[in-house]
């Protein structure tokens, strides 16, 4: 039987919606007919931000990215906001935004990560959630998710109410509407929690089917003592919603339930509290997270309308829900599919795409449903994956999850402790600490300083000095941290060392670094005591204490570590400004200074007050006085620096606090003075008799900057070694030919020369040519080299290996095509000849150059702005523009067949 016959008689005719244009109100009164179908994208990373530096350290595991959410945006969030329908050419025939027909929750700590890392598909979701509103009636098909991904049944009631409020506020500030549902973590879920989504406006939740104990039709005059259902073996109808009450019927008289259903409302008679919900189709996501159901548009319609109930009722909802990191990430490709099912294989099924705001104004539930105790969807023993050694998590492994009670036992103590700090201390400086504490993400969202004026203005018992200004802001980031320290992804897997568990505990003890500069308590060793109950299945670890020791401690950043960050890589950072700066006559010198040392270490504000830096043969001395600031909580300190460079990896580095401006001016001229004796040993004697014995090297610099020094130390070697290899491989030349002529092996030593020469010299032209691009005739003289090394390269079988030129090409191919489509300056037929043959060379390099970007360019232009061009070509006979651009458009692998038959 086909999806078609399944469908209930009704199926066919849509009598709201049919439309997907039609913005006009809907009548209440009116119900919908056929069926609708909801694909929910449950989209979340865990925050992975270092607490000292609020930014995202490099994670080797995501390699050839940056880290984790760097990897998965570009399989998965990028493409479905920019989704390709392919014809059968593979060619683009429609881009779309997925986000217009997902239902979709995306986690706080995810958004705020894309809105700093990819504005423009931050911008793509936005958008997409206020088109599905004016498509679906103002229902956007966004929903909020609770702030930080903990488990709700296991949180205290404050903290359930701080992460709805938060996860609220978020919302609220991105997409400037409230919202109707809220996603909870892992769908982790007790009365307790539903209370709290009641009483913070929430009208909705998605549940997975095994979450229902029983359900029955709500009782009405014809009926009032309808029979329960039980369907607590996930045997619950989901084409449908329902309405929980908060009470449990179980323990409220059938005579107050049919007072309460039957009652009219100006009765007098008070409703119990309810939360509507939805349970998706259990079978379908298994399939799709599980099989290869999404892999085939027509094969995923067809497991869809194998749900559709033929029993002849007026309206139902298919709804589906899996982590939206499904589509891209864990199943390539399958954003495609979704695309294609969205505008193509639903509709001319005759279903409706909506989201269950919508579908919920359209039809009210009329079934209730009462839920199990504590339940979520990724655990078969209620919530125990995250406290107890259920199984759950470690399946097929001889490894225990004996630590996750003991792990959450610590957490637990710490958070109360925390909040004996937060009450004795906050109720000094807030009104009403628990509501600053609500309200702080406000400040979360936008750390400017006047935004937190505004802030701390509102919420102060008095008029703060600075001091408790910085207390202030202290006590809400120990809070914060204390919330971020319960994300779920701590227990979820099989081992309590994994990144995500060490990463909570890092949590952990910034707060408890924040505890003790406000209150002075000592907290850590309490918490490591209790950490050492929670055992490790690693030898090297034993428990969670020498976790703690090991990896957390060893994380810890204070100002003396910005402050050596910022004097090595000062040796490294605009070094001609800082050579033409200690040239410059005092003035002139302080006048630089004002423009520039004003910089961003992370999340800190460096104010460099004074810097003189001085070489001597090998050795390079700096010596800096800098002003440190968080931009977090607004501590401070003045800091002096000796950085002294010997050559190559070796640095030594000091720092103490500043004293005032006569022991920095003696500080100076003893370390200069002893520099002037090119000795190392005795430079490095003064330095240590000034600053002390504590020093720090290359290897206390923050991971990314030292990449980037550790790469600026070996370009010279590579050069040199570019330059070697070269001369190999022009001295084999003829033997490696021979050797391929033949079709012999070549040599692993011959190949590598050749390969590495190769690429040597393709990424020197790429650079000559990103630096000549507004040069017509030096770039035309660039694109035949690139050409001729493609040529030897193809001869020889080289791989070029240069992702630093991949992505140059690809950036100049895109600027190129904008600068066609929007600034030709009247030389139309050079620019996209260059263009052409730019695409060429990066077919002919073999190199794997993406031209999704430019192909995304030339499809957002070809109505707007090629198409007009075409109808101009047309009428003046001889203007080839038209046919240049449609061609261009082929060998951007875009469908342009559309405009090429209307010209005939």
């Amino acid at each position: 039987m086909t999806s078609a016959d399944q469908m209930p008689a009704s199926g066919s005719t849509l009598t709201l919606d049919s439309d997907p244009n039609n913005t006009k109100e809907t009548n209440p009164l009116r119900k919908a007919n056929g069926v609708y179908v909801t694909v929910h994208g449950h989209f979340y990373q865990p925050p992975r931000e270092n607490p000292y530096l609020d930014a995202i350290e490099r994670q080797p595991s995501a390699a050839p990215f940056h880290d984790w959410n760097e990897r998965i945006h570009w399989e998965c969030y990028r493409p479905n906001a920019f989704a390709r329908v392919l014809n059968d050419r593979g060619e683009v025939v429609e881009i779309v935004n997925n986000y217009e027909y997902f239902s979709f929750n995306i986690g706080p700590t995810l958004m705020s990560w894309l809105e700093r890392y990819d504005v423009e598909v931050y911008q793509r979701i936005l958008e997409a959630d206020a088109k599905s509103g004016q498509r679906l009636h103002g229902h956007g098909n966004a929903i909020a998710q609770v702030y930080n991904h903990i488990i709700m049944p296991l949180a205290n009631e404050r903290d359930k109410y701080t992460q709805i409020r938060w996860g609220k506020e978020d919302f609220r500030s991105r997409f400037g509407r409230d919202p109707e549902g809220m996603w909870l973590a892992e769908t982790g879920v007790d009365y307790a929690t539903l209370e709290t989504l009641v009483a913070e406006g929430i009208r909705f939740i998605i549940l997975a089917p095994s979450q229902a104990l029983r359900c029955r039709p709500l009782p009405t005059e014809d009926h009032p003592n309808p029979e329960w259902i039980e369907v607590g073996g996930s045997q619950i109808d989901s084409t449908r919603p329902y309405r929980c009450y908060l009470q449990p019927t179980l323990s409220t008289s059938s005579s107050t339930l049919n007072a309460i259903a039957t009652s009219p409302k100006d009765s007098g008679t008070k409703e119990l509290p309810y939360i509507d919900i939805f349970f998706y189709d259990g079978p379908i996501s298994r399939d799709m997270g599980f099989s290869d159901v999404v892999y085939n548009s027509t094969h995923f319609a067809g497991r869809i309308g194998s749900a559709v109930r033929g029993d002849h009722r007026p309206t139902q909802l298919i709804s589906v829900a899996t982590d939206g990191e499904t589509f891209g990430h864990h199943k390539k490709g399958t954003e495609k599919t979704l695309a294609y099912a969205f505008t193509k294989e639903f509709p001319q099924q005759g279903w409706t795409v909506t989201n269950f705001a919508h579908y919920l104004s359209l039809n009210s539930p009329s079934w209730e449903v009462e839920l199990k105790s504590v339940t979520a969807w990724s655990c078969a023993h209620g919530v125990d994956r995250w406290q107890d050694d259920c199984g759950c998590g470690g399946e097929g492994s001889a490894w225990h999850q004996k630590w996750r009670r003991p792990l959450r036992n610590a957490l637990n103590w710490l958070r109360d402790q925390l909040t004996e700090v937060y009450e004795e201390h906050g109720r000094q400086l807030f009104r009403d600490p628990w509501q600053a504490r609500d309200e702080y993400i406000q400040v979360m969202r936008d750390r400017s300083a006047s935004n937190v004026n505004r802030f701390l203005s509102r919420h102060q018992t008095h008029k703060l000095t600075a001091a408790e200004q910085v207390d202030a802001l202290r006590l809400l980031e120990m809070q914060r941290h204390a919330l971020l320290m319960f994300t779920s992804c701590g227990w979820f897997f099989e081992e309590i060392s994994r990144p995500e568990g060490t990463q909570i505990l890092r949590y952990a003890a910034r707060a408890l670094e924040l505890a003790g500069d406000v209150a002075g308590v000592q907290l850590e060793k309490g918490f490591v005591k209790r950490l050492g109950l929670a055992p490790s299945n690693v030898d090297e670890f034993k428990h969670g204490a020498e976790i703690y020791r090991q990896l957390v401690l060893t994380a810890q950043l204070g100002f003396k570590q910005v402050a050596a960050h910022y004097a090595i890589t000062s040796l490294f950072s605009n070094q001609k400004l800082v050579e033409t700066r200690n040239s410059l006559p005092r003035k002139d010198a302080a006048d630089k200074q004002s423009q520039r040392y004003h910089k961003k270490v992370y999340c800190y504000a460096a104010n460099e007050l004074d810097y003189q830096l001085q070489r001597m043969g090998s050795l390079t001395l700096a010596v800096g006085n800098l002003k440190l600031v968080s931009e977090i909580t607004w501590e401070s300190e003045h800091l002096v620096f000796a950085v002294l460079h010997l050559g190559g990896w070796d640095f030594h580095c000091c720092i103490q606090q500043f004293t005032g401006r006569r022991d920095y001016s003696q500080i100076k001229e003893k370390l200069f003075g002893a520099l002037q004796q090119a000795s190392a040993a005795h430079t490095i004697l003064v330095m240590t008799q000034l600053f002390g014995e504590e020093a720090f090297s290359l290897q206390n610099l923050f991971a990314e900057e030292r990449h980037r020094i550790m790469r600026l130390l070996s370009q010279e070697t590579l050069t040199r070694l570019g330059q070697l290899y070269t001369q190999a491989y022009r001295d084999n030349y003829g033997v490696l030919m021979a050797f391929h002529r033949d079709e012999i092996a070549v040599p692993q030593e011959l190949q590598v020369a050749a390969d590495i020469a190769l690429g040597h010299r393709c990424l020197i032209t790429l650079r000559w040519l990103e630096q000549d691009i507004a040069d017509p005739q030096k770039s035309w003289n660039h694109i035949l080299e690139l050409e001729a090394i493609a040529t030897e390269a193809k001869h020889l079988r080289c791989r070029l290996n240069i992702p630093d030129g991949k992505q140059m090409l690809e950036q100049l191919i895109a600027r190129s095509l904008w600068q066609l489509l929007h600034d030709a300056n009247g030389s139309f037929n050079a620019d996209i000849q260059l263009l052409e043959r730019l695409i060429d060379v990066g077919d002919q390099l073999n190199i794997d150059i993406s031209l999704q970007r430019s192909q995304e360019l030339y499809f957002s232009c070809l109505h707007s702005q090629i198409a007009p061009v075409c109808v101009t070509s047309l009428e003046n006979e001889g203007d080839n523009q038209c046919l240049q651009l449609l061609k261009l458009g082929k060998k951007l692998a875009v469908d342009v067949s559309m405009i090429s038959n209307q010209l005939g």
